[in-house]
């Protein structure tokens, strides 16, 4: 079965942030894409993470697989407040350099079933990693906040891209 991606909306910042937020995202798709290339101001790369609906309640869960070329690790967190989706690049890095993540939000309108969001990602100076998270609620994801680790802000010229896939 083919899919369809349609661009729901775009953020590039013109100006360092704590959080980026899609807001009034539509139920009128089967899945939801995000694309987003990272920087971050802190010398090492951190951890972005996500919260479905602004919900920063902890009771979300999210294991990851990550490996930086020489050796793999894994891990979990249960009870977080966010679900991780990945890392931004951080100032050590070359100018210019950004993390990149894909994560798709599984089946994101449906109001029966709690949601399945899944992440890849690539620090091209760091690791790469694959992470599946849960949002534990059967709300309809309208809106997404995305946010470094800690008082990690995001940096000038970060760009976010949410798109809608519909099947065909």
């Amino acid at each position: 079965m083919a899919s369809t991606y349609t661009p729901i909306a775009t953020q590039t910042l013109a100006s360092d942030a704590a959080s980026v937020t899609f807001s009034s995202i539509p139920s009128t798709y089967t899945d939801l894409v995000l694309i987003a290339n990272t920087r971050i101001n802190q010398s090492g790369s951190s951890e972005i993470y996500c919260a479905p609906n602004g919900v920063t309640t902890a009771n979300k869960g999210f294991t990851y697989l990550l490996g930086n070329g020489t050796s793999a690790s894994s891990g979990r967190a249960s009870n977080d407040s966010y679900i991780r989706i990945g890392n931004g690049a951080g100032t050590s890095t070359a100018s210019g350099t950004f993390a990149t993540s894909v994560v798709n939000f599984m089946n994101y309108a449906n109001t029966t079933t709690y949601k399945t969001i899944l992440s890849r990602g690539s620090d091209a100076t760091n690791a790469v990693e694959a992470i599946v998270g849960l949002f534990p609620s059967t709300s309809a994801i309208s809106s997404i906040t995305i946010v470094g680790n800690g008082l990690v802000n995001i940096l000038t010229g970060s760009t976010f891209t949410l798109y809608g896939i519909k099947a065909a």
